[in-house]
């Protein structure tokens, strides 16, 4: 007696399998050419997806159709009705695999047809549809036998570039990506084209002698280096502001874009009628706009203020240079935080409301309010309405993105805001200052590797710049507790001489610090001058007077230790005397009164630091208070307190650079908490997984 065959091998012998490897190859390319070919006809949107519901219900008769019948020669049967004399399956089955063959093949050939034609043309055709209509405008050539006129002629390209911004039409990229390429120096027009992601540059030069100009502009298509259109402009100085804005308008006709009534008046409005303010605005935006990724910050900040000063006192009317003061105060009081007192937030609001009398319903306007309301008063849902009514006058602005991405990052919206931050970078494609936001950003989620990548970009753009050589190999320490890549950088900056490091030093400090290395540490202070010895955390600053205190009591030296904390302690007095309200300063005297032994002063500072700054309304530094307070709970000496605090801190939405995995398990500030296994534990769950045993 026969065996009786299995099911599946009765579904092979019925071509069952068969039937499903053709039905779902073919229908795939139904699909797939359905797709393509029906929206060129017009059929409505509802067809395709007719199509593929159909093919899915017709699936289960198929395959119980090849089940229950069987082709013979004399026609369709049912397969019970088949003798084993009349049943040609095994032929079908042949018929059926050549068939399945010519039809993979066909799949196949529309697959590789769709990837590397169809798509190909599209993506062109969208990227030309943008990129025809994208435009650098690159830095101005200064011709005038004084040398000083550099920044009259960067005031001249900056004014082209921000009337052509004005134009919706256009996409147009930032100053802060486009100065990087100097005048002066050959330039490779299509690679820089390439870099910054635009069809066509502006070049041009300016000449000034006694009251004469002469500028000369030219249109270049990147792409092939055409010259498209050139002019040389021989006025009077007057007339320089009328220069700029026939150029622009001479621009947006060679690109055919649309110019509305308010962008045509607005390229038209000249920012001043004195030169003279116009020189010393533009001094000072230059200065302002490279403070952000810059060791001087602070002086500049200060020296830029000073030329603003001056130049809306010669021109009270001057709306640009009230923009930019209010800007340059608020850097100083929020951004860097050096003088967060309610002196320098007073003379933010009066220089946004004196921009407001002069033009109450620019978008410009719009955007000096968003920046003081989140700069100077965290008022997030005010700032982002006045951010939605500035993007409509300026379409290309990429401070709109970045400010709503910091204001939604400080919300706790951190995703989002890494977006907009993002589409920042977009329109700034060589904003490394953003570019280093984003790194920041991927660290507050302990994406570390993220982190570095972004870093590397920066680094893909400036391979010079030491802050962020040092910040790489700081965060791979803080990511992997491996000082080893840190130090190797540090090595590198040390020997391109003695002032190379001193906008690192403060990381070399702490790099030697985790090393328990003093002598490192030592030259590391030297090489700070009066910088803080900490400064990575946001708002949580601690002076060069503070890490002397803390080399000190790595090295048992308690005398000195004392020394150098007394004269932290006098230093952030003043400091919390001058904004008693501010939350970080707080946490910073906390933390030094921990280290001098006044326990339960440093406690209460700690915890009022606290409820000045919240999570709530500040997710960045309001994380950074609480986290802080676990190391005074710490040095205060309540290590229950200490432990409670550091698994609260943890959990905080914003991770702070000394929570972080490396600084745990390396750093002296926790050596009050170390061998406790409570603290043991916490600092091994945060290995990277690798690490993990």
């Amino acid at each position: 007696m026969s065996e009786k065959p299995s099911f599946f091998s009765e579904l092979k012998r019925r071509n069952v399998i068969r039937m499903v490897g053709l039905y779902l190859v073919g229908a795939w390319l139904v699909v797939q050419v359905a797709g393509t070919v029906l929206p060129m006809f017009g059929a409505p949107e509802w067809l395709p997806r007719t199509i593929v519901v159909l093919l899915a219900i017709g699936f289960v008769p198929a395959v119980i159709f090849s089940w229950v019948f069987e082709l013979t020669p004399q026609g369709l049967k049912r397969e019970d009705d088949v003798a084993p004399e009349q049943s040609i399956t095994p032929h079908t089955g042949r018929r059926m695999d050549r068939t399945i063959i010519v039809v993979l093949v066909l799949a196949l050939g529309y697959f590789a047809f769709d990837k590397f034609a169809l798509r190909k043309n599209a993506e062109t055709a969208v990227a030309g549809a943008i990129l025809n209509k994208s435009i650098a405008v690159l830095p101005f050539e200064n011709l005038s036998s004084d040398k000083e006129n550099a920044y009259f002629t960067d005031g001249v390209q900056d004014e082209i570039l921000t009337a052509l911004s004005r134009i919706a039409d256009l996409k147009v990229i930032s100053r802060t990506s486009v100065m990087q390429y100097k005048s002066g120096a050959p330039r490779n027009l299509r690679e820089i084209g390439q870099q910054l992601g635009v069809a066509h540059v502006i070049e041009g030069s300016v000449q000034r002698a006694a009251n004469k100009i002469r500028v000369n502009a030219q249109l270049i298509d990147a792409r092939n280096d055409a010259h498209l259109w050139a002019q040389t402009y021989d006025r009077d100085l007057a007339d320089v502001f009328a220069i700029q804005s026939e150029i622009a308008k001479a621009i947006a006709d060679q690109l055919q874009a649309k110019l509305s009534p308010n962008e045509k008046k607005a390229i038209e409005q000249p920012p001043t009628t004195d030169l003279a303010a116009f020189d010393l605005y533009s001094r000072a935006k230059s200065l302002l706009l490279t403070s952000g990724f810059s060791a001087t910050a602070e002086p500049d900040e200060r020296k830029a203020i000073e030329l603003l000063d001056e130049a809306v006192k010669r021109d009270p009317s001057f709306f640009d240079a009230y923009r930019q003061l209010a800007w340059a105060h608020e850097q100083l009081y929020a951004v860097s935080g050096v003088d967060h007192t309610p002196a320098r937030l007073a003379l933010a609001e009066a220089a946004v409301q004196a921009a407001t009398r002069l033009r109450p319903d620019a978008a410009e306007t719009h955007l000096a309010r968003a920046q003081y309301l989140y700069y100077g008063l965290r008022d997030y849902a005010g700032a982002l309405a006045e951010l939605q009514i500035a993007r409509r006058a300026l379409p290309n602005d990429p401070r709109l993105f970045e400010l709503t991405g910091y204001i939604l990052r400080r919300r706790g919206q951190q995703e989002e805001g890494l977006q907009n931050l993002q589409r920042a970078v977009e329109l700034d494609p060589r904003n490394f200052f953003t570019l280093q936001q984003i790194a920041l950003s991927y660290s507050n989620f302990r994406r570390y590797a993220e982190t570095i990548a972004a870093l590397d970009r920066v680094l893909a753009i400036v391979p010079d710049n030491v802050e962020t050589r040092a910040n790489r190999g700081l965060w791979y320490m803080c990511w992997k507790a491996d000082t080893r890549p840190l130090r190797q950088t540090i090595d590198v900056i040390l020997a391109q001489g003695p002032g190379a490091i001193v906008s690192a030093a403060d990381i070399w400090f702490f790099c030697a610090l985790a090393e328990r290395d003093p002598a490192a540490a030592e030259r590391a202070l030297i090489a700070l001058g009066d910088n803080p010895c900490w400064s990575n955390d946001n708002a949580i600053l601690l002076s060069r007077s503070f890490g002397e205190g803390l080399l000190a009591r790595m090295t048992k030296d308690e005398a000195r230790a004392r020394t150098a904390f007394e004269a932290a302690r006098a230093q952030q007095e003043k400091i919390v005397q001058a904004q008693p309200d501010y939350g970080p300063a707080l946490c910073v005297l906390g933390l030094i009164d921990a280290a001098l032994g006044r326990k339960d002063l440093a406690l209460e500072e700690g915890r009022r630091a606290i409820a000045l700054m919240p999570v709530e309304k500040d997710v960045t530094n309001g994380s950074r208070v609480l986290q802080y307070f676990a190391i005074t709970a710490a040095w205060a000496g309540d290590k229950e307190l200490a432990l409670q605090q550091l698994e609260t801190g943890l959990r905080a939405p914003v991770a702070a650079q000394m929570l972080s995995y490396g600084a745990l398990k390396l750093f002296p500030v926790w050596d009050p908490l170390r061998g406790d296994p409570r603290f043991e534990k916490i600092v091994a769950s945060l290995a990277p997984e690798n690490s993990k045993k």
